[in-house]
């Protein structure tokens, strides 16, 4: 049965489900599970908020899919454009993609099956059937599933709703709740464009860091960046520990300056700036990491160690002592402060 009759029954059947009256949970799960099996290719966008202490981040997200393994997930964030990246994965593994400032990463990472992903399809599926015991509700245009979320390191959002819109199967919001049940990230999609025919080289990594997506250009050895004002950020989470130490280096083309925290859980957080950057084409970095969302930003994280960049500023945040929760969450409590 080729793949034309195959979408044409599923549709069919929610048409029936819909003339026999409201259509029941396991009805739903089924015909979403095969609409994937189904889906060759997809290109939606979607707004994404998300609550970071005080803080409201915003992005402008670029989504396209491609069977079985292709991914691009163009992450624009209004308020550093230069941070703006790419979650790229192809034959070749899975990237992070920083293209105004020419940076990536290469990881050996499982992504995006090995955790949550509120902006990918496949993912808000899998988080459905993976739970057993997963709440259903039907309203006048979508499906509402509310089930557990799957963030192996981040335990402080356990729960998600998820609305698909009834005659597409395709996710429309999804919000996700902190413990307390407030909403802290919310993703709110367009319509969905199937079946979309994408460039050979859509999905490769040099494309993606040379294709003009962003204003630099990157056909210069050296290109002098916008001195960035550098003040120094320290962490609101701390975990026991207080800052006993804070070295400043000035480098040949920046400043670097090392905080170091000591009590209960030792760590230390190194923050840099450059004011200039080498643009040409080089590359990836490899690591042995996950992507990670810290606040606006996409980092690195390992067992040990968490990587990032913000506002033009390199973080880097290492600890033998923290946990790989308690990591991500000193790192996104980061904001320009006094020291007190």
């Amino acid at each position: 049965m080729n793949r034309v009759i195959r979408i044409g029954l599923i549709v069919l059947s929610i048409f029936i489900i819909a003339g026999c009256g409201e259509a029941s949970q396991e009805e739903v799960v089924k015909n979403l599970e095969q609409t994937l099996t189904d889906l060759t290719s997809y290109q939606t966008k979607a707004k994404m908020e998300m609550q970071t202490g005080e803080a409201t981040q915003q992005y402008e997200i670029d989504l396209s899919y491609q069977a079985d393994h292709y991914y691009r997930v163009l992450m624009q964030n209004e308020d550093d454009q230069e941070g703006s990246q790419i979650i790229l994965k192809n034959d070749d593994g899975v990237f992070v993609l920083t293209p105004a400032l020419n940076k990536s990463f290469r990881f050996q990472s499982d992504w995006p099956s090995n955790a949550s992903q509120p902006y990918l399809y496949h993912s808000l599926v899998s988080d459905i059937l993976n739970d057993n015991e997963a709440e259903f509700k039907v309203t006048d245009q979508y499906y509402v599933f509310k089930t557990q979320t799957n963030y192996q390191h981040n335990h402080s959002l356990p729960t998600q709703e998820i609305y698909f819109d009834q005659k597409s199967l395709t996710p429309y919001l999804v919000k996700i709740y902190d413990q307390e049940q407030n909403v802290v990230v919310e993703v709110t999609f367009e319509p969905f464009e199937l079946d979309v025919e994408f460039e050979d080289n859509y999905f490769d990594v040099d494309t993606n860091l040379t294709s003009g997506i962003f204003s630099i250009p990157v056909n210069v050895m050296e290109q002098q960046l916008p001195q960035t004002d550098f003040t120094i950020q320290y962490p609101s989470v701390m975990f026991g520990s207080e800052l006993s130490d804070t070295s400043e280096f000035d480098l040949d083309e920046g400043r670097r300056v090392v905080l170091t925290y000591t009590g209960e859980k030792d760590f230390t957080i190194v923050q840099e700036v450059r004011e200039t950057a080498m643009v040409a084409a080089r590359e990836p970095e490899w690591t042995n990491g996950e992507p990670v969302h810290i606040g606006g930003t996409i980092g690195a994280k390992t067992e040990q160690s968490i990587a990032w960049s913000d506002q033009g500023i390199d973080f880097y945040l290492v600890s033998d002592q923290l946990t790989e929760e308690e990591m991500i969450q000193v790192a996104q409590s980061m904001t320009p402060q006094m020291e007190k």
